[in-house]
């Protein structure tokens, strides 16, 4: 009998090789409504999946929690359990003025500015998403805000605002944890990727006041909540 994966509990009895992840294991609950047959799969830690078809493609959708580390076990255990193309649904901070509450930011590559993914690649290798994905992401979501996104690991360091500047300068659209985690380790896995972010702070707007609007489902964000989820669900069942 094959054994479970450790932290996300996962098997190939999944059967589908299309993910869709997130931080949030509240979002997993969101984006169920959207499927067909959804049904609970696995919760462990951060870890909580679904399973559930659209328009007749079957995919697992399962939370990651915060940060490179953790959605690096995720994307590291699904490659395991047979997953060949993973699309994460997440939320930004824009770096760029005149990026709104919920307007989608997806990512054309990734400022690997974490620490995890230099302990896979030399820190010249590129994180970059799939072209096929990013192809698709075109076709349905022709108006979402493209570019080069960078990828941290805190929010509170006392130097964040002058980091967050000079990116800003540099063209980068969009912040978020997690994407050169999923970029880079699923090209040494072969796996096809793609970020897909929901904007919830302004630039050199109040993060908690952005986070804890999502949390309370702020209309704008949430709606961008919803446009990425199914933006996800389109991309994977095309």
């Amino acid at each position: 009998m094959e054994e479970k994966q450790p932290h996300t509990q996962l098997t190939s009895e999944i059967n589908t090789d299309s993910a869709i992840i997130m931080g949030d294991p509240a979002r997993v609950d969101k984006i169920a409504k959207l499927m067909d047959n959804a049904q609970p799969w696995a919760f462990n830690r951060e870890y909580k999946s679904v399973i559930g078809e659209y328009r007749g493609k079957r995919i697992l959708a399962m939370s990651t929690g915060i940060g490179a580390p953790s959605a690096g076990i995720g994307v590291e255990e699904l490659s395991i359990v047979g997953i060949k193309n993973v699309v994460r649904v997440g939320s930004a901070g824009a770096m760029q003025k005149g990026i709104d509450f919920g307007e989608l930011i997806i990512g054309e590559g990734v400022v690997r500015d974490d620490g995890l993914t230099q302990k896979y690649v030399p820190n010249i290798y590129p994180a970059v998403p799939s072209f096929r994905l990013m192809t698709l992401a075109r076709k349905y979501a022709p108006d979402a805000i493209y570019g080069i996104i960078r990828s941290h690991d805190g929010f509170y360091m006392d130097d964040n605002a002058k980091n967050e500047a000079f990116w800003s300068k540099k063209g980068i659209v969009g912040a978020d944890m997690e994407s050169g985690a999923l970029m880079v380790i699923g090209r040494q896995r072969h796996l096809e990727t793609l970020s897909i972010l929901n904007n919830v702070v302004l630039y050199e707007g109040d993060l908690s006041a952005g986070v804890n609007d999502l949390v309370s489902g702020d209309d704008l964000m949430a709606r961008g909540e919803l446009a990425s989820l199914k933006l996800a669900l389109d991309i994977l069942s095309d």
